[in-house]
């Protein structure tokens, strides 16, 4: 017990080592990453894009560090867990070999009892043969019935009656000796079994002092390995979201000089242009340009979308009707993917659209990223000049959100939008 008692206390020992461990790295990594300057009206410059994602870089470096950090902490404290564990097993195992203790001696400590009137009424039965003896001026009572037998032959029987009187007599003596023996023996084991008792008793109330000092320290570390956790995932989403910012100023900004190349060709070409819009060249292969659409049912499709928040992501799963079984890794799961909830959310408005993410991109008014709004589908791919390559699809909120279907094994949320592999832009109430 001693031993697991010490291991015990090691162990929570290198919990706290561990955390502060932990405490004193997160406090440097808070302390030396870099400020990031805010994204400015006007295009961001390459020096604050760049200084951005360096920032976005170190916090998700120091983040990295951390988390190998954590998972050796976190290791030790499955470990204190575990030991917890045992302990208490301990307690519980020491404390019914107490009880069944008690109990062989309260047995034993009534054997002796039953020995001890038996001696006494065997003890008893020798004195009264004391008394008849000396009554009768004889040490034996026999002597007696032999003088008064009427012949030879009734002095033999006599005699052998008495003789096995005698016998018997003799028998109860020797049994009136062992009883003596075992009573006093099985008092001693009682005694020793009522110690032993006692022993285990203070062994058990160890255990349990052990498992409950772990335990709670166990519990106290893992409150501080999710603090910690959060903190530094909060830096990595701020830096994030700074570099997201500045990347989206300057893709807007962009988006804005050529708008305004585009109108000042426009101008000087008005006609032709307008003869290759509508003549199905390039420019249209692109897909028509969104008009203002409709606010209202763009609120009704978010407004059905975001019932589902919470709900397990399922590939290939999503119907008109709501979530439906998935198929292939996530056969068996019911709940969305993000083509499926986009086109059960834009259903619930009455508005139909195809049910994978490329085919809602092809088939729908296109949305530069400069004119986003709320309701409009946003999209990812993994080579932004290839519509071919896109694989992701979520619900533009506004003010830098969006609401998705990520990927397996997570589920729908609403959460902030990314730029990186952003290809474009649809709307489908245009």
């Amino acid at each position: 017990m001693s031993t697991q008692v010490s291991a015990g206390r090691r162990v929570g020992a290198r919990l706290a080592h561990r955390a502060a461990a932990v405490v004193t790295a997160v406090a440097v990594a808070l302390v030396v990453a870099p400020g990031v300057a805010a994204a400015t009206p006007g295009a961001p410059s390459d020096a604050q894009l760049q200084a951005a994602e360096q920032a976005r870089a170190d916090a998700a470096g120091q983040v990295g560090t951390a988390a190998a950090q954590l998972a050796g902490a976190q290791a030790d404290l499955a470990a204190a867990q575990a030991q917890s564990a045992i302990a208490l097993d301990t307690f519980q195992g020491k404390q019914a070999e107490y009880e069944t203790a008690q109990a062989a001696a309260e047995t034993a400590a009534a054997a002796a009892r039953r020995a001890a009137e038996d001696l006494t009424a065997a003890r008893g039965a020798v004195a009264d043969f004391a008394r008849t003896s000396y009554q009768q001026g004889s040490t034996s009572p026999g002597i007696a019935a032999l003088l008064s037998a009427g012949g030879p032959a009734e002095v033999l029987e006599r005699a052998a009656l008495l003789d096995a009187a005698g016998l018997h007599r003799t028998d109860v003596l020797a049994e009136v000796t062992v009883a003596e023996q075992q009573a006093t023996a099985a008092d001693a084991a009682a005694r020793e079994s009522l110690a032993h008792a006692e022993v285990l008793r203070q062994d058990a109330a160890a255990a349990l002092a052990a498992a409950e000092q772990i335990e709670a320290g166990a519990r106290q570390q893992a409150a501080a390995f999710a603090a910690e956790q959060s903190r530094l995932q909060a830096q990595l989403d701020s830096a994030q979201q700074t570099l997201s910012g500045l990347q989206g100023a300057r893709a807007a900004a962009e988006e804005r000089r050529r708008q305004e190349a585009a109108a000042a060709s426009s101008r000087a070409q008005a006609q032709p242009v307008r003869q290759q819009l509508s003549s199905g060249s390039s420019a249209a292969s692109a897909g028509p340009r969104a008009g203002a659409g409709s606010a209202s049912s763009a609120e009704t499709a978010i407004d059905a979308a975001e019932r589902y928040l919470g709900t397990i992501y399922s590939w290939g799963g999503g119907s008109l009707s709501g979530p439906s079984v998935g198929w292939g890794v996530d056969a068996g799961i019911v709940g969305f993917d993000c083509s499926g909830l986009t086109r059960y959310a834009y259903a619930q408005a009455g508005i139909s659209i195809p049910r994978n993410s490329r085919a809602q991109y092809s088939a729908l008014p296109k949305v530069a990223r400069a004119e986003l709004q709320r309701g409009d589908l946003v999209f990812w791919a993994t080579d932004t000049s290839n519509a071919a390559t896109i694989h992701h699809v979520a619900i533009y909120l506004g003010d830098g959100r969006i609401l998705e279907a990520p990927q397996s094994g997570s589920v729908i949320r609403v959460t902030s939008m990314r730029w990186g592999g952003f290809i474009g832009g649809v709307r489908p109430s245009a």
